[in-house]
């Protein structure tokens, strides 16, 4: 589990693909401190499973699912990666608590500069619109945001990173075109989905109730 609080931005050093699977060796620097095999990394927020370290430099093992359903099949060497240890029970959570389970890639549409911040929007599909608010809590490259705008017409987000956020993530090489790993708030998504669920049993009740009344 994780904050989406990202401790670092790691440099990716080497990257061997072979059929169907790719292995990826990360530049963790001080967060490979104290770190052992078979721990998780949030790696731009996909939890991942170290499988050998050298100093600080650390091997993952990706699976094709994991390159196709997250952007981590699109990493270069030299590539930037946001990076978080998972937190241990009585750490502060000064984000939100993600399990690093990417639910979709999505689109950066516009990056936009103005005095003291960044704006990024970005294209969502729709299916996982039905979980965003405005001013609720979303994960994008495993950095926990607050969503500043939503267009539900356009399927759009947005979200505005002050220098501080930028300077610690890899959203200022963040550009138009690329794409960025989505995890929505899980509580959020648990509730909308059992309300979706009865809805239309509820729906079917009402009705059966106001024919029956409108009867008598």
């Amino acid at each position: 589990m994780y904050t989406g609080i990202v401790q670092d931005v790691g440099r990716v050093a080497r990257i061997e693909r072979t059929a169907g699977a790719t292995s990826l060796r990360v530049d963790l620097a001080a967060c490979a401190e104290g770190l052992q095999a078979g721990a998780s990394v949030a790696v731009n927020g996909t939890c991942l499973t170290a499988v050998a370290i050298h100093g600080a430099l650390v091997d993952f093992d990706l699976i094709q699912e994991t390159t196709e359903q997250t952007n981590l099949g699109t990493l270069r060497t030299g590539s930037l990666v946001n990076i978080e240890r998972s937190f241990r029970v009585g750490d502060e959570v000064g984000g939100h608590i993600l399990s690093g389970h990417v639910a979709a890639t999505v689109v950066v549409d516009d990056v936009s500069a103005d005095d003291g911040h960044r704006l990024i929007t970005i294209v969502v599909p729709e299916p996982w619109m039905r979980y965003l608010m405005p001013k609720g809590f979303v994960a994008l490259n495993g950095a926990s945001l607050t969503i500043q705008a939503l267009d539900r017409q356009q399927s759009t987000l947005s979200v505005s990173l002050i220098p501080e956020t930028l300077a610690r993530t890899n959203f200022d090489q963040v550009a138009p075109g690329d794409r960025l790993n989505l995890e929505v708030d899980a509580q959020t998504q648990a509730v909308v989905d059992t309300v979706r669920s009865m809805l239309p049993d509820l729906i079917e009740r009402c009705q059966t109730e106001s024919a029956t009344a409108s009867d008598q």
